[in-house]
């Protein structure tokens, strides 16, 4: 797949305003600080992007711009290449200057491009170029031309320049020529110790008016952007994280990378394009070069020679080489690294297959007996590739143990998976090593690291590799890890299942895992079966203490608190009293499990202060033991957006969940950029189609996920009124969650409200028999949040303030769908009750989008009902709120209803009432006065009389030609 590329200048901003002030390139003619500037920066980094940008800023100052190239000839270099590319632009565009100087100057036209193709001639006796005559002759052409305007001159990739270009500039550079600026752009990465151009640009920069400028690599911030002007479809948190490491701020490695079918390999062209760097050394440098290839990222001199084969001297010659032709850096600490990852992995790319597997054996070798200091890591990759499995799993498992104990369990995972993947295909077993508690060590480490649906997989696995008798205890600790792992993740089993088979089969076991058994089924069962799960958590703490097993009573205690507060006590004390003794026995995931709940129920109660606090500490904790992405913590993360979002704080919330660079679980980096697209699409409006498309990808992974993209498709829908495409949504929706969790789910009663909502909308615009059609699917979603009702009526605990919020929001917009689509429409006073009702509800909920929205609701139900003091209050307030919001659909509604300041009143404008205007809208319709009379709360024969005065002030002779009329108007 070839490369992509875009001609946008992304992250050289500064670069680029540096240049042209340094050269006076502006519009205002200011002086320039400097005659010439040298443009350094490795290959690939962007100089010939930055030169055409500033070639573009020089043509809108009315600058002329003239450009020659030096390229990589080898031996046969060719004098004067990018001076003759110059003249001859000079001559197409300015034939009468050229000539006038090519006749005063006759030897300036050997260097003519027609010129310089092979021939039979030669140039000798008193044709050949005399050097000092050439100087003065360019000079006078480049003078000549700059009497017409101010010239800049660019030379690119000066490190290909032959000996008399060098001369050239550096008579250029002593004598400035008026009007003349000059830029000329070269490779830092080739200027080796031995380069020719690396003297000469020590001696420029001793110049007068010559100034330098290094372009770095760009920041991971614009390697973003970058990545999505090449790539606008959105990627992963792990694919941008993949990008920017390996290609080091390099926008030409970006391009490659993100243009490549990705196979693991650096992209060919890319490898052809960075093993050129290795063709000027000599064997024995190229031979240390492939060794660091091997050894990794960076490392130790020590480790190097004890596996190189080389003297001392011999190799410190041959890194000496490999530093001064910029392939290899040396850091003080003593180790050595590729100048570019991407050039280190295109040396190990080159090896043949038997050249890796001898050198890795050798790092094997070389750290297994002690010869060199390296970790269990380093030992683990080097054994895995030299195909040494017994000491690649031990390596890998030693490696996993010490990842965990400083905090790494997604480093941990990756180590034990490798273990079980050399265990699984190895071909005799090893008895040393227990591959189910392997598995299970495995599986902690990926729960930690947020990875559960790995985990489950990992379970499953090993429970289907064990015999089919015997294993009992085996069987019972995989099916109890299973079922811990189940309870994180929205899946179709049933972890309750799962558990109850592993307390049969350890019935008889170690009290333990017994213990461990009953605790997973406890919490499995959870507050549904809040009496069988105290039950089943009780009998487990007893056998727990009994046995004095401390940690996995802590545990209990945690579980317990949630089923039977001590003493009587609130849950949210138990939860914090489990939180405590969790924290004080130094047990960090029970704390956290605690924190999480705490949270939660909190923010059930309506109490969001609270749970915001709460929601931050659980994050603060995770970060001191290192489970940032373990499951508590991570929802917490998002809830605590959910919590801001209420409140209004929208911008926090966005930031929060702004994860770039932290690398998180798939799971959820998707569920986070699914609650960023409810705040940027469903509340302010702002077209993300592609966004949408691509969440789509990932509902099933989350229920939450699939809620809270599908809530932003719905909400954009209702803004734009289509009822349809919002029941397509909501039905997409309800297809993936209700599998995933349980038929009638809280969130339903929600979407179901919003996409009445739509209909509501959409009946305006509605003929009659669309009308009747919709009332069918507002039935089946009425009939939907009457089932969450009555699901949930025997669960006090459910029926917090947002749950109540949507129940009264429920019965106004149907009623507001029953008005406007005029199917047994309610009196005025029945519709502004339920408003009413929904805008308190609203309130003691504290839900700052949901408050501004019910009030923008309202304000057209009062305006409808005549009560427009009242009406434009409210309009007042929920204008105030989207404002602060950015809420820009429910601007547009207020605009809708008639709610903002008219614009100035023409003269056709000014000759209709505000009620004819609203009368005019319905007619224009297709309404009928009865229906118009019904929506209005106004008798039919009032409307008449209106529409009798409307079709005389437009000089209409009938409904439909007062509708064109006043399109065309511009009253509609």
């Amino acid at each position: 797949m070839p490369a992509l590329r875009t001609t946008d200048l992304i992250g050289r901003d500064a670069e680029l305003e540096h240049l042209t002030a340094q050269l006076g390139i502006r519009a205002s003619g200011a002086a320039p600080a400097v005659r010439a500037m040298l443009l350094a920066g490795d290959a690939g980094v962007g100089k010939t992007r930055v030169l055409m940008a500033l070639r573009d800023r020089a043509i809108e100052a009315d600058w002329r711009v003239v450009a020659g190239h030096c390229l990589d000839l080898a031996d046969s270099s060719l004098p004067y290449l990018p001076f003759s590319e110059i003249l001859g632009r000079v001559m197409t565009e300015l034939p009468d200057v050229a000539a006038r100087v090519l006749e005063q100057h006759p030897t300036l036209a050997r260097l003519q491009p027609g010129r310089r193709i092979r021939s039979s001639e030669t140039a000798s006796g008193d044709q050949a170029l005399d050097r000092g005559n050439v100087y003065d002759a360019f000079g006078d052409l480049l003078s000549a031309v700059a009497e017409r305007a101010p010239v800049l001159v660019v030379v690119e990739d000066a490190h290909w320049a032959d000996e008399s270009t060098r001369d050239m500039l550096s008579f250029l550079f002593s004598r400035p020529v008026p009007g003349v600026a000059l830029v000329v752009s070269y490779r830092a990465d080739d200027l080796h110790r031995r380069h020719p151009l690396r003297r000469q640009v020590a001696e420029w920069m001793r110049m007068r008016g010559v100034d330098r400028l290094h372009l770095g690599p760009l920041a991971d911030d614009d390697v973003r952007r970058l990545v999505r002007a090449l790539q606008p479809a959105t990627l992963s948190e792990a694919e941008y994280v993949s990008i920017v490491d390996r290609a080091e701020g390099n926008p030409f490695f970006i391009e490659e990378l993100v243009g490549a079918s990705w196979s693991g390999q650096v992209p060919g062209e890319l490898a052809d394009v960075l093993l050129v760097h290795l063709d000027r050394l000599d064997e024995t440098t190229r031979r240390v070069v492939r060794l660091v290839s091997v050894a990794g990222r960076q490392v130790s001199h020590g480790l190097l020679a004890a596996v190189s084969d080389l003297g001392p001297e011999e190799l410190e010659g041959a890194l000496r080489n490999a530093v001064d032709a910029h392939v290899l850096t040396a850091s003080r600490g003593g180790t050595y690294a590729f100048r570019h990852a991407l050039l280190g992995e295109a040396v190990y790319d080159d090896l043949l297959p038997g050249e890796r597997v001898r050198l890795h054996a050798d790092f094997v070798s070389a750290l297994g007996e002690g010869r060199a200091v390296g970790t269990a890591a380093e030992l683990a990759q080097h054994a895995r590739r030299a195909d040494d499995r017994p000491v690649a799993v031990r390596a890998s498992i030693e490696a996993g143990e010490e990842a965990l104990a400083v905090g790494g369990p997604a480093e941990a995972a990756t180590h034990f998976l490798d273990a079980l993947e050399l265990i699984d295909t190895a071909r005799e077993p090893l008895a040393d090593v227990d591959p189910s508690v392997l598995a299970r060590r495995c599986a902690e480490a990926l729960i930690a690291s947020g990875r559960v649906p790995k985990a489950v997989k990992v379970l499953r696995s090993r429970l289907a590799a064990l015999p089919a008798e015997g294993a009992d205890l085996d069987r019972g600790q995989l099916l109890t890890a299973l079922a811990s792992a189940l309870l994180l993740t929205d899946t179709t089993d049933s972890p309750h299942e799962t558990a109850a088979e592993a307390v049969e089969l350890l019935r008889n076991g170690p009290p333990k895992l017994l213990a461990r058994a009953l605790l997973v089924k406890a919490q499995s069962l959870g507050s549904w079966h809040a009496d069988e799960a105290r039950a089943v958590a009780l009998q487990a703490l007893e056998l727990a203490e009994r046995n004095d097993l401390t940690s996995l009573a802590v545990e209990l205690h945690t579980t317990v608190a949630g089923l039977d507060p001590a003493g009587g006590a609130s849950p949210s004390a138990g939860w914090r009293s489990a939180a405590e003794r969790a924290r004080r026995a130094g047990l960090i995931e029970p704390e956290l499990r605690a924190l999480y709940l705490l949270g939660r129920l909190h923010q059930d109660e309506g109490d969001l202060d609270t749970a915001i606090a709460v929601y931050r500490e659980t994050i603060q904790r995770s970060e001191v033991g290192g489970l940032v992405w373990s499951p508590y913590p991570a929802e917490a993360r998002v809830l605590l957006a959910v919590a801001l979002t209420h409140q209004g704080r929208l911008d926090e919330a966005w930031q929060l969940l702004d994860v770039s660079g932290q690398n998180p679980p798939m799971i959820y980096e998707w569920l986070y950029f699914a609650h960023q697209m409810l705040i940027l699409i469903g509340i302010r409006g702002e077209p993300k189609p592609r966004a949408l498309e691509r969440l789509r990808d990932y509902w099933g992974t989350d229920g939450l996920t699939a809620i809270s993209a599908g809530g932003a498709e719905i909400m954009r829908a209702v803004a734009e009124c289509d009822a349809a495409r919002a029941l397509a949504v909501y039905d997409d929706v309800i297809e993936i969650v209700v599998p995933l969790w349980h038929e009638w789910f809280q969130a339903r009663l929600r979407l179901a409200t919003l996409v009445v909502a739509a209909f509501a909308g959409a009946a305006p615009r509605q003929s009659a028999e669309e009308r009747e059609a919709a009332a069918a699917h507002v039935d089946r979603l009425m009939a939907d949040g009457g089932r969450v009702i009555d699901f949930y009526a025997p669960y006090d605990g459910s029926h917090g303030p947002e749950y109540r919020m949507w129940v009264a929001r429920r019965t106004a917009e149907h009623l507001r769908w029953r008005w406007l689509a005029q199917v047994d429409p309610p009196s005025s006073d029945d519709l502004v009750t339920a408003w009413r009702a929904a805008e308190e509800a609203a309130v003691a909920y504290g839900s700052v989008p949901e408050i501004a929205q019910t009030r923008v609701r309202l304000a057209g139900v009062l305006r409808a009902a005549g009560d427009t003091a009242a009406a434009r209050v409210t309009a007042d307030q929920a204008r105030e709120a989207a404002h602060a919001l950015g809420a820009q659909p429910l601007l547009a509604e207020l605009t809708a209803q008639g709610s903002m300041p008219a614009p100035t009143a023409t003269v056709d404008a000014a000759v209709l009432t505000p009620r004819e205007a609203e009368i005019l809208a319905l007619v224009a319709e297709g309404r009928t006065n009865g229906e118009i009379g019904k929506q209005l709360f106004i008798s039919t024969k009032t409307v008449s009389v209106h529409v009798s005065n409307i079709l005389a002030k437009l000089d209409a002779a009938s409904r439909t030609e007062a509708a064109a009329v006043a399109r065309r108007r511009g009253l509609l």
